[in-house]
């Protein structure tokens, strides 16, 4: 009888265990659900492991995105630069603010921002930029504060976690770091983000942000003198939490992020030994000083080259049980903003290509050697 189901290789998936089922048990018995000491904890340890001052746990990163910008005083009206290939909530969180996004060209070798493309677009109005830290490998921070310094950097670090450039954590080195702690991230809390800063100001004001705009947190305000007395709200905020249940999760989590990131490290060195040799990909880039998170592992296809296109080529590994993605998307060819700015697909011609030719291939804790092997055989069985 001809089997039903097939094993696949996911492109991610989460490494959990008995340890983050076991940290559930504190805040359930507790009654503590809600944001309180394990966010607390989770707090501390993202801001030591970053090497900053603060750190403050959200819903997501879209949010954080959202905060950070309010932050740094990106006001309506306002332009705020943003890669052209990026996830959607990049530009989003631009959107919430009731400013306008400025794409920016990308670099298809760093799949970051091109620092070349930045000066034409910025304008009067230019009060913020959004690098991106794609798939892990940070974007020239230190050059864009040299050059533009000016300019408020909110670094999307979503998929940064451990990422760092010259010695310096991913999240410290612009004004503020925006993490995601969603499953295809390194480690993951299911839902979840991660705001950093050193500035003291900006934190106590996001802080007050993420909970209504409430001058105290719920655990400070049931732990002081007097409960029943409720905070003033002196800012019009929003609910952008994180529960204890995921902080609960995230500690155990962010012990891990170096073993994880080592461990990718390791598989990534495999790929690209075994593929740099394979005249129509190109694998990832990765400059000195430099030190890549590996959120995901991206190749780039030359069509000009390559025996069928992108598209097909990640069909094949389907149906050989190999699950790929493209990179991610180009942002200005999106129907939302295609529409409403006015954009066409050539208007940006690093982040199309990076849309067309870039390809994802399973890198996560969960595989095993046997894993990379097979894959690799499979991408060298396309004549």
């Amino acid at each position: 009888m001809e089997q039903l189901t097939k094993r696949i290789i996911q492109i991610s998936q989460p490494m959990m265990g008995q340890e983050e089922w076991e940290a559930l048990k504190e805040p359930i018995f507790s009654g503590w659900l809600t944001q309180g000491p394990k966010v607390a904890e989770l707090q501390k340890l993202f801001a030591d492991r970053h090497n900053v001052k603060h750190a403050l746990a959200v819903s997501n990163c879209t949010t954080a995105l959202h905060l950070a910008l309010l932050a740094v005083g990106v006001k309506p009206g306002d332009e705020v630069l943003v890669p052209a290939f990026t996830w959607v909530s990049t530009a989003n969180a631009v959107i919430y603010c009731n400013a306008v996004p400025v794409f920016v060209d990308v670099d298809p070798v760093t799949f970051n921002i091109d620092l070349k493309k930045i000066k034409e677009k910025i304008t009067s109005k230019t009060t913020a930029i959004i690098p991106v830290h794609l798939f892990g490998l940070c974007a020239d921070i230190e050059t864009i504060k040299a050059e533009f310094p000016k300019l408020k950097i909110v670094e999307d670090a979503a998929c940064a976690a451990g990422s760092a450039l010259n010695g310096k954590p991913a999240g410290s080195l612009g004004d503020i770091g925006c993490f995601s702690l969603h499953p295809r991230k390194s480690v993951t809390t299911g839902e979840g983000g991660m705001l950093t800063t050193n500035n003291e100001e900006d934190a106590n004001y996001m802080d007050m942000l993420r909970n209504h705009g409430a001058s105290m947190s719920e655990e400070q305000r049931h732990k002081g003198p007097k409960p029943y007395i409720l905070p003033e709200f002196n800012l019009s905020g929003f609910n952008y939490r994180m529960t204890d249940l995921q902080g609960a999760v995230g500690v155990v989590q962010i012990k891990k992020l170096d073993k994880f990131i080592d461990e990718r490290q390791k598989w990534a060195e495999y790929y690209t030994k075994e593929l740099t040799n394979i005249s129509w990909l190109r694998t990832p880039q990765v400059a000195k000083g430099y030190k890549h998170g590996w959120q995901s592992y991206v190749l780039f296809i030359d069509e000009t080259k390559s025996p069928m296109k992108r598209n097909d080529i990640m069909e094949y590994l389907q149906q050989n049980g190999i699950s790929t993605r493209p990179g991610t998307h180009a942002v200005h060819m999106l129907g939302y903003y295609a529409k409403n700015y006015n954009l066409k697909p050539n208007d940006f011609p690093g982040a199309y290509a990076c849309n067309e030719y870039s390809m994802s291939i399973p890198l996560h804790n969960k595989m095993v050697a046997e894993d990379f092997h097979y894959i690799v055989e499979k991408i060298k069985t396309i004549k």
